[in-house]
């Protein structure tokens, strides 16, 4: 158990509250200088970014989410290894961290790099930009709207007061926390591994049911789809239009400012599931994707890079939800489907790889809607049957339902205790010496 400091004192800064009253508390520009470095004559082809949660990555490692790198890098800024990055607009929602490659990025991120490093080590400020309460308290440097997006100026953050305690005590907060969360998170990893692997047993059952029905002695008929072959003669292939409409709501620009959402982009859902958990934004602070409104009994699937397999059913955790417009939100057609069983049929491994088939690209394969609706899809043909055939699937997966969720809350207590004990390390709330 960790113990606290001897003695205390108030700071007044809410983000803080109280720190060990021999630390000192400086503002940013004391700390930390922004580098103006552009990238004038390509010095540096490695174009990075940085997403919340992640911290600094290559930007080919991002996916097709985000905007597209600019052709014109040289006006991008030059980072070096061990630079901190800060994205203007999003750093509220945590894009901001220590970059570990030399590279650029887009004018949008402000470079910043450590006065003294015999004074100041940027890993331990990399954990300071992590704290949640920090991430609120920079919205009220927030100077406008750009882009629909608030800007934060390198000027406004320049008198933001940071923690500064002995150099001694900064590397052993980054000692003990590299060496603590390490632990965390490999735990974490290992349990979202055992998730995955249910998950695929999960679907092993969900495509057997909608791909040969529940009586194994069921007359039979071929479905005319590449790599389905036979199935009950009393099902029906149709296109997906004919099961399903596409994309029925999307916020547009007259949307009010101050509307609130949860937001899920591509990067954040996998084959069946939600890798990562949404972030919250008002309108005018949303990415300009952030558009397609889902609603329980919805499936979404990504239309572009299609052999990720970027699909899940919106159930009623997410049902509220606003997607990605690099999402085809489609809403099965009530009296024809029921949405569990269409959601069933769209993840079975025929339709996906007919998804990935028809996708054109190399880099981005993607697919439009309207091909997307083309592509046919085998299904009970009466609502009954399908419900029958519901109701085995979830009979057989109810004991994997139950493992996965129990692993998820493990998971959540984890990274809530993850998230608690950055913020008690790097405050001083408990000594670490």
């Amino acid at each position: 158990m960790l113990k606290k400091y001897e003695d205390y004192k108030e700071t007044q800064i809410s983000y803080l509250g109280s720190l060990p009253s021999h630390w000192n508390i400086l503002p940013l520009r004391s700390i930390l200088f922004e580098r103006k470095e552009k990238n004038i004559g390509k010095k540096n082809n490695e174009i990075l970014s940085v997403m919340a949660n992640r911290g600094v990555i290559l930007y080919s490692e991002k996916g097709n989410v985000g905007n597209k790198a600019s052709d014109n890098i040289e006006r991008y800024n030059v980072v070096y290894e061990d630079d901190i990055v800060l994205n203007c607009m999003n750093v509220i929602i945590g894009s901001v961290g220590r970059s570990p490659y030399n590279g650029v990025l887009s004018p949008v991120y402000y470079v910043l790099v450590n006065r003294n490093t015999q004074t100041y080590n940027t890993r331990y400020y990399d954990y300071v930009f992590k704290l949640k309460p920090l991430q609120s308290e920079l919205k009220k440097y927030g100077k406008g709207i750009l882009a629909h997006r608030m800007r934060i100026s390198m000027d406004s953050l320049k008198s933001l007061n940071l923690p500064c305690p002995p150099i001694e005590e900064q590397n052993q907060v980054v000692k003990y926390l590299d060496w603590k969360l390490s632990k965390i998170n490999k735990l974490i990893r290992a349990k979202k591994k055992q998730i995955a692997l249910l998950n695929e047993q999960k679907q092993v059952i969900i495509n057997n049911a909608v791909t040969k029905g529940l009586d194994s002695h069921a007359k039979l008929k071929e479905s005319g789809i590449s790599g389905l072959g036979s199935i009950p003669s009393t099902w029906s292939v149709k296109p997906l239009k004919y099961w399903a409409k596409s994309n029925l709501q999307s916020l547009n620009s007259s949307t009010e400012a101050d509307f609130e959402f949860d937001y899920l982009d591509i990067s954040s859902v996998g084959f069946g599931y939600v890798k990562q958990e949404p972030v919250h934004y008002r309108f005018d602070e949303a990415p300009s994707r952030a558009r397609r409104v889902v609603k329980y009994g919805d499936t979404i699937i990504s239309t572009v890079r299609t052999y990720l397999r970027s699909m899940c059913f919106i159930d009623h955790d997410i049902e509220h939800c606003i997607v990605s417009t690099g999402f085809s939100v489609l809403s099965p057609i009530e009296g024809t489907v029921l949405p569990e069983i269409l959601s069933y049929a769209l993840s079975s491994d025929y339709f996906v790889n007919e998804v990935i088939k028809n996708s054109i690209g190399v880099s981005y394969p993607a697919i439009n809607d309207k091909k997307l609706l083309s592509l046919k899809v085998a299904l009970p043909s009466s609502i009954e049957e399908q419900l029958e055939l519901y109701n085995e699937i979830k009979t057989k997966t109810t004991l994997l339902d139950k493992g996965i969720l129990s692993i998820k809350q493990q998971v959540s207590r984890l990274e809530e205790y993850r998230t608690r004990l950055i913020s008690d390390v790097v405050t001083g709330k408990v000594d670490v010496r």
